[in-house]
């Protein structure tokens, strides 16, 4: 089972859509996070966000076998590979994290995707493309596996 959590830096001012924040994927074999690495792997967390929402959407639209994701202006880097058994498997740096279902795997993203945006995500300005781009990617995930 895969567990995510996302998170905004604090002490940064007023909110904005580009943000630095941090990602964390818990696996039953590892953690990976984007804390305390030098040079520091910190990114923009709402793109980055979206970007992880719209790779793990990939793997059950288009079929594909695998997908990387790298967060926006970080080397922070997840690998999805699906096996012959129905299940993802989660790497970071060539070390499996752990393995799950697609649909646990999506759940476990979009509940932590759904917080970060009732948090500081809610904040910015209704108009704002990042926000728009992001809310839009937790439904279309949402609403493939729904």
């Amino acid at each position: 089972m895969i567990k995510m959590r996302f998170s905004v830096r604090p002490g940064q001012g007023e909110p904005s859509a580009f943000d630095l924040g941090d990602i964390v994927c818990e696996g039953e074999s590892g953690t990976v996070g984007s804390t305390g690495h030098a040079p520091d792997q910190g990114m923009m967390i709402y793109p980055s966000v979206t970007l992880l929402l719209d790779c793990l959407r990939m793997l059950v639209i288009d079929g594909r076998k695998s997908v990387s994701f790298t967060g926006s202006d970080t080397s922070f880097r997840l690998d999805f590979r699906s096996n012959n058994k129905g299940l993802v498997l989660v790497s970071a740096n060539g070390r499996l994290l752990g393995k799950s279902s697609i649909e646990d795997l999506a759940y476990a993203f979009l509940r932590p995707a759904q917080e970060l945006a009732d948090g500081g995500l809610s904040r910015l300005p209704a108009g704002d493309p990042v926000r728009s781009d992001y809310l839009s990617a937790v439904q279309e995930l949402r609403a493939t596996v729904a």
